[in-house]
């Protein structure tokens, strides 16, 4: 048993209050916060819950942030159901096609769901790839990560860096980013973690100075990944006790080889 097949059934039998339940508030509220959302995190959670939209003696908020946030939560299906679909840029136009589906974006004639962007845009004054050269640029980054002989933490960070500075869609690009983080850590049996709006400023200044000091934005993620551990740890106890085993007696070989190889004699 591992982490996708817990949030598989989970989803399957409807479950409330487990760890499928959570991530999915937690994942949509905080990386559509971090993009401007106005909705709170109880708001999110009742259309969760209920799929309907109630908010009484509450600030208005904009018809937007509830389609996002409802495609969030269908987003996050999809990564589920197509867990073991080879990583390629049609599964990430797929994720961007979901989750900006029937947005006040859509109905504009230069943004293109599920496509590459058609015009060329800044993120914080800094420019991103062309348009023209999108397709060249993930080509180029998706083949460095699926001829990795093993992913690990540091991979999936850095393909993030670097596919938040490529910048290929006109909006949601974060969102679409996170997604992939989470589910490229599912994949390689890998703790998830989810970046918390309340470390926004971590987060993006990990991103911009990524290039010169990778330890800001490791940091922040490691950080992030330790308060989801906290959370399987209290659902499934016995998974990350085995995670950590394997974990364990892995580091173990690799320091044994290690003195295998200083005692070895010179030839």
């Amino acid at each position: 048993m591992n982490l996708i097949t817990y949030f598989k059934e989970e989803k399957e039998a409807k479950r409330k209050g487990g760890l499928y339940h959570k991530t999915q508030i937690n994942l949509a509220y905080n990386s559509n916060r971090i993009e401007g959302s106005k909705l709170t995190e109880e708001q999110t959670r009742y259309i969760f819950e209920t799929r309907t939209i109630g908010f009484k003696e509450q600030e208005a908020v904009p018809v937007d942030d509830i389609i996002e946030t409802s495609n969030h939560f269908v987003a996050f299906d999809y990564l589920l159901d197509t867990i073991d679909v080879p990583f390629s840029n049609s599964l990430i136009k797929e994720f961007h096609r979901v989750l900006k589906t029937g947005t006040s974006d859509a109905t504009k004639e230069w943004f293109k769901t599920g496509e590459w962007k058609k015009l060329p845009n800044e993120v914080g004054g800094i420019a991103t790839t062309l348009p023209q050269n999108v397709e060249t640029e993930m080509n180029n980054l998706n083949d460095w990560y699926n001829y990795l002989s093993k992913v690990v933490f540091e991979n999936i960070v850095e393909y993030h860096y670097r596919f938040e500075k490529i910048h290929p869609f006109q909006d949601g690009n974060g969102r679409v980013g996170r997604l992939i983080m989470f589910r490229e850590c599912l994949r390689n049996n890998i703790i998830p973690f989810i970046i918390d709006d309340n470390h926004k400023q971590f987060y993006y200044r990990g991103l911009k100075e990524f290039a010169n000091v990778r330890g800001y934005l490791m940091d922040t993620c490691l950080s992030a990944q330790d308060t989801y551990r906290e959370w399987v740890k209290y659902f499934y106890v016995d998974l990350l006790k085995l995670k950590e085993d394997y974990t364990r007696d892995e580091n173990v070989v690799k320091k044994e080889n290690a003195s295998k190889k200083k005692c070895s004699p010179k030839t």
